[in-house]
């Protein structure tokens, strides 16, 4: 890893190839005015201080552009590095005039070869959420509607949302983004109880243990990326952040509660990840001993044919059977009868 404190040069590090584009809302509780284009210059001269400016950045590839972006809202280096570098841990840090926070979003995208849900891969992508006085910055990766429904709401002023400040629009945000994580971690809580189930029932599904690895990193994953908010979503709640409203701190302690919800469930899945691959171990020994006792019980009642086999193999030449006329079907009756006797004391005592 490179020391990005002795470059100048940005890199978005990530795989999108969405170009980057802005959508710039500009509203108070009188009127809202959108914005679009992939150049920062006219929507810079649309930036209206005396209200509230939600500008949407979609695609971290042209660097620049996101340069130009920060330059204007007097965005750290570091900062803006850290919006470029799709595999920075997820944070919330306090500066003088804004508040930075690098969360996850999650989704699951299935292959040409996933016959089931539980085999889809769980993708995630990075986004940076800056509040400000009067504005909020969201930066995303990909072309997404994840935050139509915030828009939407801000066109319809639905729960008088345009009146509010900056800090309330920063919980719906944040709102709409613990709704992903509720999501993702239920669809991953109930495939492991669909798992679960079938494990109990022994089945042979030769896929089971593809499944658990999969179920896991999908788990890993979303644990590497919300239990950071564990400890630091206190940052927000603290008395002294001048951007965070009394009024809306209620607001807060819901999104709170979501957290919480999904910290939890992650907590069920980590139980029911360990419970899963000691069931799976018992079951594959299980059908191991299941095999090997079918292997022993053919190997017992071969042992007293091939003793009788060996027996009449032998090249001596006073043998009266060897000239007997029926020696050799009474040799395969009694074989067979011998035979027949060990598998049906078996069965009798259960063992086959």
């Amino acid at each position: 890893m490179k020391n990005n404190l002795l470059s100048e040069k940005l890199v978005y590090n990530g795989e999108s190839q969405t170009p980057t584009h802005l959508h710039l809302c500009i509203y108070n509780d009188a009127k809202m005015q959108e914005v679009t284009g992939t150049k920062f210059q006219p929507i810079a001269n649309a930036l209206d201080n005396d209200r509230i400016n939600w500008l949407q950045v979609h695609g971290l590839r042209n660097t620049e552009l996101i340069r130009e972006i920060c330059t204007h809202f007097e965005i750290d280096f570091l900062v803006l590095q850290d919006i470029l570098n799709a595999e920075h841990p997820t944070k919330i840090e306090e500066h003088d005039k804004y508040t930075v926070l690098i969360l996850k979003l999650f989704r699951f995208v299935s292959t040409p070869e996933d016959k089931t849900d539980t085999l889809s891969e769980l993708e995630q992508q990075q986004i940076c959420i800056i509040q400000g006085s009067n504005y909020i910055l969201t930066f995303l990766e990909n072309e997404t509607d994840f935050f139509d429904d915030v828009t939407s709401a801000l066109r319809s002023d639905v729960m008088k949302i345009r009146g509010r400040q900056t800090d309330y629009l920063l919980s719906v945000l944040l709102n709409s983004v613990m709704g992903n994580y509720i999501t993702t971690v239920s669809d991953i809580d109930d495939s492991l109880e669909d798992l679960e189930e079938e494990l109990l029932t022994i089945t042979n599904g030769k896929d089971i243990g593809i499944q658990i690895q999969s179920l896991r990193r999908q788990y890993m994953l979303m644990k590497k990326a919300i239990l950071p908010l564990k400890e630091q979503y206190t940052k927000l709640l603290r008395g002294e952040n001048s951007r965070m409203h009394k009024v809306n701190r209620a607001y807060f302690n819901d999104v709170n509660d979501h957290l919480q919800f999904v910290l939890q469930t992650l907590e069920i899945c980590r139980e029911l990840l360990s419970s899963l691959v000691d069931l799976y171990i018992s079951n594959n020994d299980l059908r191991m001993n299941d095999i090997m006792k079918r292997l022993t019980v053919v190997s017992t009642i071969f042992i007293p044919l091939t003793f009788l086999v060996g027996v009449w193999g032998m090249n001596f030449k006073l043998m009266p059977e060897l000239d007997w006329r029926y020696g050799y079907l009474a040799a395969w009756g009694i074989m067979a009868i011998i035979g027949i006797i060990i598998y049906q004391y078996f069965k009798k005592k259960k063992w086959y």
